[in-house]
């Protein structure tokens, strides 16, 4: 048997069986994310709040997927099967099959309640416990309750939830409603599931009959109100999921202000719960920073900037610009229409400019990659200076190989350097330089052909042409200005 003496609660049973027809989508509903993060993951982190000796999650549809997610994010949740979807009382039935006798108290929730709080589950069980019940009903006060179930009370305990299709008009009118979260006494539980009957219009079996089971044996049933009523709202499609999300961030975003982060457009700014910002940090429109991404004081962050897994430091940069797995250091500045790829480390006050591409790059404290770049697998020493237009040749069609530009080495613009190369320390690498050799210290890398002007070859090759005709017009010009020039030359 199963023991709280330690003020545990006995078991959590989420229920995330349901086949969530209406998001019309090959994924599982409690799978769809909000702010970077599952809608399950964030049941089963209310429900761990709990500290439960037992936390169940009862699977049914599209169940590969779902056990594969838990066993990723939370390995030690518990998996049930539910193999006909008979109603939400067949669902906590398959959830407590395998836990054997349980004493003490048995929280039910949703996988599909993402705004759900453990906070909130922590009160409704001191509720519970607080009033003696037998069973606890989360419930909400709804604008408009049409569709949900109706809590009825009398002198405070709940009599019984009515739902929209069985009430009458007086019933009707009431605005308490049903939040689908439970506290129940295990063994009221286990007993009135065991009592449950699917002779109803639907043919299935109701958790909620569990309360008439309980008030039969002379138990109270109490009701929790909950205030933050957005905490119960569920999502059974894409305009819910949507709606939820933006909430979700709004109060990611609201939590973030309060911690001294100045978020210019909430609106337009997107934070995963995951995200870590220090005070300071300025957010400009259309911001979206994801995963494991971490902002440090006094950086400044967008416009139209999205930030996957990296690491900002203090005082950085980043404007207009995509980012994986990158690290930014101090003071660097990064962008307009820059792309990072992982494996990117920028150091102290170094420069990533407009339409640069890195990858698996590390780029030194000063250093400079400022336009039209790619700069990938390949070390950049401290100080030194990329010209525009400048490709690391990193792959030859089999083999990635690697590049290193010495300290303070400087390669002018629209040069390749193909890789595996070394440019030494205080190095030149003339413009329009295709490098294949090593550059030694000091030295000047000039790798490109002769010049040659071959006269008359537009007016051979192109007769007839715009270009002949200027060519001629220009030639016209050169000899009378030489002619002037020689007359004025005789007549002194």
């Amino acid at each position: 048997m199963s023991t709280t003496d330690n003020g545990r609660v006995a078991a959590v049973v989420i229920m995330a069986a349901g086949a969530g027809t209406r998001m019309k989508s090959a994924t599982a509903k409690v799978l769809h994310p909000l702010a970077g993060r599952s809608m399950l993951s964030y049941a089963v982190e209310a429900a761990s709040a709990l500290e439960p000796e037992h936390l169940v999650v009862v699977v049914g549809h599209q169940r590969d997927q779902v056990e594969a997610h838990l066993s990723e994010i939370a390995p030690q949740v518990v998996t049930a099967v539910q193999e006909q979807l008979r109603g939400t009382g067949d669902a906590v039935r398959s959830g407590l099959v395998g836990l054997g006798e349980l004493a003490g108290d048995v929280v039910v929730t949703s996988g599909d309640v993402p705004l759900l709080t453990g906070d909130t589950l922590r009160g409704l069980v001191e509720a519970h416990r607080g009033e003696g019940n037998a069973v606890t009903v989360l419930t909400t006060i709804a604008a408009d309750p049409t569709g949900y179930g109706r809590i009825v009370r009398d002198g405070g305990e709940v009599t019984r939830i009515v739902e929209q299709r069985d009430a009458g008009e007086t019933e009707r009118a009431i605005t308490e409603i049903n939040a689908g979260i439970y506290v129940f006494d295990a063994q009221v539980l286990q007993a009135g599931i065991a009592d449950l009957s699917d002779d109803n219009a639907q043919g299935e079996l109701y958790l909620t009959d569990v309360i008439g089971f309980a008030r039969g044996l002379g138990r109270r049933v109490g009701g929790s109100v909950l205030t933050d009523a957005l905490q119960a709202e569920g999502v059974n499609d894409r305009i819910q999921l949507a709606a939820l999300s933006t909430e979700l961030n709004r109060r990611i975003l609201r939590r973030w202000m309060a911690e001294g982060v100045t978020v210019i457009d909430p609106a337009s700014t997107w934070v995963h719960d995951s995200v870590d910002l220090a005070p300071d940090v300025t957010l400009l429109p259309g911001t979206s920073l994801e995963g494991a991404t971490s902002i440090a004081s006094g950086a400044v962050i967008g416009p139209d900037t999205t930030l996957i897994d990296v690491e900002v430091d203090e005082g950085a940069h980043v404007v207009r610009t995509h980012a994986t797995l990158a690290v930014i250091g101090p003071n660097a500045e990064v962008g307009p229409f820059s792309y990072l790829r992982p494996g990117t480390q920028l150091g102290v006050k170094g420069k990533i400019g407009a339409f640069v591409e890195t990858k698996n790059a590390t780029i030194g404290d000063g250093a400079k990659v400022p336009h039209l770049t790619y700069c990938g697998d390949a070390t950049v020493g401290e100080g030194a200076n990329i010209g525009a237009g400048t490709i690391f040749a990193n792959y030859d069609g089999v083999t990635k190989s690697h590049t290193t530009v010495g300290k303070a080495s400087f390669v002018g613009s629209d040069s390749v350097l193909v890789a595996p190369v070394e440019i030494a320390d205080g190095a030149y690498v003339a413009a329009g330089s295709t490098i294949t050799a090593a550059v030694g210290p000091g030295e000047l890398a000039v790798a490109r052909g002769q010049q040659r002007n071959i006269g008359g070859w537009v007016a051979r090759k192109r007769a007839g042409t715009r270009t002949a005709a200027a060519a001629e017009e220009a030639l016209r010009a050169e000899a009378s200005t030489g002619q002037a020039a020689t007359t004025q030359e005789d007549g002194q």
